[in-house]
């Protein structure tokens, strides 16, 4: 990675993630902590697709398919026992919303490609929605 995907990386974590992280927990109904490996993100030579790509791949999906879950108390109380935190990488080459997610001792993972598949955000929520339904 070098000095542009850093710089670039670095002003998305500072000025766009913080919304999303408040977005994360209202639609969850609680304060989950969230780690994201920027480093696996922020793809060489791809700087100028982090603003549009990243939203769409992994923060959007994630924050409606937590709606599509706490929409009722069942819901919420479902996610408050379970969900433990949440982490953001692209480390598997996954490039499927069905394959984007996985849920492992109140982890939940979302592991794909930055940049690829970018406008297939309701498989992506889906995909998350219904793998935290069947682990709840």
């Amino acid at each position: 990675m070098g000095l542009a995907e850093r710089r670039a990386a670095k002003e998305f974590e500072t000025k766009r993630f913080p919304q999303f992280k408040k977005d994360i927990d209202e639609a969850a109904g609680f304060e989950v902590p969230v780690t994201v490996q920027w480093d696996t993100l922020a793809k060489e030579g791809e700087s100028h697709l982090y603003d549009e790509c990243w939203p769409k791949v992994y923060f959007e999906p994630l924050i409606a398919a937590l709606k599509g879950i706490s929409f009722d108390d069942m819901g919420k109380e479902a996610l408050k026992a379970g969900l433990k935190k949440i982490e953001i990488q692209n480390r598997a080459g996954a490039i499927y919303g069905d394959r984007i997610a996985s849920f492992e001792n109140g982890t939940l993972l979302l592991d794909h490609q930055p940049h690829t598949n970018v406008d297939d955000v309701r498989d992506r929520t889906e995909g998350i929605r219904k793998l935290l339904e069947s682990k709840l």
